[in-house]
């Protein structure tokens, strides 16, 4: 590695991922970056609702009679806090934790700034799009020179290569 003090290895620091430059264009995300992302984050937001789900059928008397119980409801509150804060990561970072893991952000096409908390919830909910024409938005990056969902042409945003971290 060229940077740093290389008679101090721990103080080193990593380079820093290039600045939107307008004009140039930075390397779009392919698809299979995207839906590694998302199922990651799909994991970390649902997987603590089924998890204390499975406590809570495991604690009952009778599996097949069971109703969810506390943990269950408790499971459902983490999710629905889990998403908010992975939206608001998105929003305010451009990354939530999946983003982050393999190494892609969203920016808004015009500038490549941040979306903003209520820009990044509009995306989620604009991901309907996606979904309704027989999940054909979902897959639309695939060939798309702007490698875009419909949620991201109706937003305005696109997803970008970052180094890892």
């Amino acid at each position: 590695m060229s940077f740093g003090d290389p008679n101090h290895p721990y103080t080193q620091q990593p380079p820093q991922a290039a600045p939107y430059i307008p004009g140039r264009a930075p390397e779009l995300a392919h698809w299979g970056l995207r839906v590694g992302a998302d199922l990651l984050d799909m994991l970390i937001v649902i997987g603590p609702m089924y998890a204390l789900g499975f406590v809570d059928l495991a604690k009952a008397a009778d599996p097949e009679t069971a109703e969810p119980g506390v943990f269950f409801t408790v499971g459902v509150l983490v999710t629905i806090a889990m998403g908010f804060f992975q939206i608001f990561q998105e929003g305010s970072t451009g990354q939530s934790i999946g983003k982050k893991v393999v190494g892609i952000s969203l920016r808004r096409e015009a500038d490549g700034g941040t979306l903003g908390f209520g820009m990044a919830f509009v995306r989620k909910l604009a991901h309907v799009l996606d979904t309704l024409p027989c999940y054909v938005g979902w897959f639309w990056p695939l060939w798309d020179e702007k490698r875009q969902t419909f949620a991201d042409k109706v937003c305005g945003t696109v997803v970008v290569r970052t180094p890892k971290g």
